[in-house]
């Protein structure tokens, strides 16, 4: 995030000073905005301004009062009040000129002791609004003038060696509380900035898991209804095509149509259940079809009219896992739905091998059908939603048309040892 991104984070008071938020490489200032796009001062930058000035305003007075009872003459007085009164009125500058108004002070405290609480407040704003190296560097020229100050300006109560270290004491404490709060503020831009950030990228992996579960729903939509679906166009066509036939035919496909319905609808209803919360009233869930539920789904299809043959060669097939075992169960129904919709009459052989280790194959295959036929509309998503599957499970598929002209449909997918 830049600057300007993330200025709405703070207080206005710390977004006034966008230096403050960004130190540039290897510590150097960055440029400045121009003040016309500065942040209005805010109630709490008036009180701190003012506690400042007081606190310069106090330094001045006392220093005045001090000043006087030296015996220094009148002009030094008056020199000095004037001084420690443009001092405190330089506190409100602080935020705009840092350096300069500390080189400034420093220069005159040389001359005049009245400046030294505006001097403290300056060096304090210097070492929150800039990075290290220009508050080494005005640090460095402060002490160089701090050594000068006691030889012009002598204080007859103390010694110019205890003036010298009582003013570095004071210089090293302002800088380091100035520095201190500095790296406070750095702290919570950092963490703020972090948790925005955090939350960004939660908001981003919700939004994925949310599509990633519309697309498993949507593809065990079209694997579980496309089957029962497919059924029923086929009889609802024949029952068309041929109202003459026979009353057991009739009373066959009737039936057909009445289990498919059924449990087209009881499909339906479980993936609706995953979307609702758990105690909303939601059906119970159904059993999940797994490698033992083949022969039920071939034996449906025979019962549909199909010629059906399954070579189901798994060895040990109570250890094949349930999620192995629902997806070669989906795509051996898809095989049989799309031979169903493209090649009624022709007879479909369903392959299934493998062993721990090795792997599973499943093989669908069906001849070109045998006359001519109404082909049952389809979009080819199912293979689509096959090859999805079976790559999520690790494995591979491939499908396509045979010499003969019918079609084949196998797929790989891995069983651990």
């Amino acid at each position: 995030m830049t600057r300007t991104e993330y200025s709405w984070l703070l207080p206005s008071a710390m977004a006034a000073d966008p230096d403050l938020y960004d130190p540039g490489p290897a510590g150097e200032r960055s440029v400045r905005p121009p003040a016309r796009g500065r942040v209005r001062r805010t109630v709490r930058d008036w009180i701190v301004d003012l506690v400042f000035f007081l606190f310069a305003a106090l330094m001045a007075l006392v220093v005045v009062e001090q000043s006087d009872q030296f015996g220094n003459s009148r002009a030094v007085v008056h020199f000095d009040e004037l001084v420690g009164l443009l001092s405190c009125g330089a506190i409100w500058l602080r935020r705009r000129w840092p350096v300069q108004l500390a080189l400034g002070l420093a220069l005159v405290g040389v001359l005049s002791p009245a400046v030294a609480g505006a001097l403290i407040v300056a060096i304090f704003s210097l070492a929150v609004h800039r990075p290290f190296r220009p508050v080494a560097i005005v640090g460095g020229i402060m002490i160089a003038f701090g050594v000068v100050q006691p030889f012009v300006r002598t204080d007859p109560t103390t010694s110019a060696g205890a003036s010298i270290a009582a003013g570095l004491v004071i210089l090293l404490l302002a800088t380091g509380w100035g520095m201190l709060v500095r790296s406070q503020r750095q702290l919570y831009v950092a963490l703020r900035e972090r948790a925005h950030r955090a939350e960004t990228e939660a908001a981003l992996r919700a939004e994925q898991a949310q599509r990633l579960a519309r697309e498993a729903i949507a593809r065990e939509m079209h694997d579980v209804l496309a089957h029962r679906l497919t059924l029923l166009s086929v009889h609802a066509g024949a029952l068309e095509f041929r109202p003459d036939a026979p009353p057991a035919e009739i009373a066959r496909a009737a039936g057909v149509i009445r289990d498919s319905s059924h449990d087209a609808l009881q499909d339906l209803r479980q993936i609706i259940g995953v979307l609702r919360a758990p105690g909303d009233g939601g059906p119970g869930d159904r059993p999940q079809p797994t490698l033992a539920t083949l022969d039920a789904l071939v034996e449906e299809s025979r019962e549909a009219g199909m010629a059906v043959v399954l070579d189901n060669r798994i060895q040990d097939p109570d250890r094949v896992p349930a999620a192995l075992g629902r997806t070669v169960y989906r795509i051996a129904q898809e095989g049989l739905t799309n031979a169903r919709k493209h090649a009624p009459g022709a007879e479909v052989t369903v392959a299934v091998t493998g062993a721990p280790g090795n792997g599973v194959v499943v093989a669908v295959d069906n001849p070109a059908p045998a006359g001519p036929f109404e082909a049952v509309p389809g979009s080819g998503q199912g293979l689509i939603g096959l090859t999805e599957r079976a790559t999520l499970a690790g494995g591979s598929l491939e499908h396509g048309r045979t010499g003969d002209g019918g079609f084949h449909v196998r797929a790989w997918l891995p069983w651990a040892a």
